[in-house]
């Protein structure tokens, strides 16, 4: 399983970018995804979440901000990122869940078993 993930950059504070995800190597449709991030000096943390059926879930730093999609025909789940501020900055990891067919979508990484290779998003002030 191998996921790539791009759309990274620098942007000014307010500004959007939209991360995108692909998959290669499982039924992608069949999975949960997640978007986690990690900033300099900090652990990673989790962002957003899609499961199979759609079901979504934020964290509140986010909502209203982010929205996470994923379209199964292009085994591809985004990351639409709008209204950027300065402390959404980090690296962008994609991830896909190890389980089929979850009910809810997590931010338990350890759901997760599959990870990208991270993008960096960075937000000038």
């Amino acid at each position: 399983v191998q996921l790539q993930a791009s759309g990274g950059g620098l942007v000014q504070t307010g500004g959007s970018l939209r991360l995108s995800c692909a998959v290669s190597g499982r039924t992608f449709s069949r999975y949960g995804m997640g978007w986690f991030r990690q900033a300099p000096g900090q652990e990673r943390e989790f962002v957003a979440a899609i499961n199979w059926s759609g079901t979504t879930y934020y964290i509140d730093a986010v909502k209203g901000r982010f929205t996470i999609s994923r379209d199964n025909a292009k085994n591809t789940v985004y990351l639409q990122m709008n209204s950027l501020k300065p402390e959404d900055t980090a690296i962008y990891y994609c991830a896909s869940e190890g389980l089929p067919f979850r009910s809810d979508s997590s931010s338990q990484s350890r759901r997760y078993f599959y990870w990208g290779q991270g993008t960096q998003v960075t937000v000038s002030s």
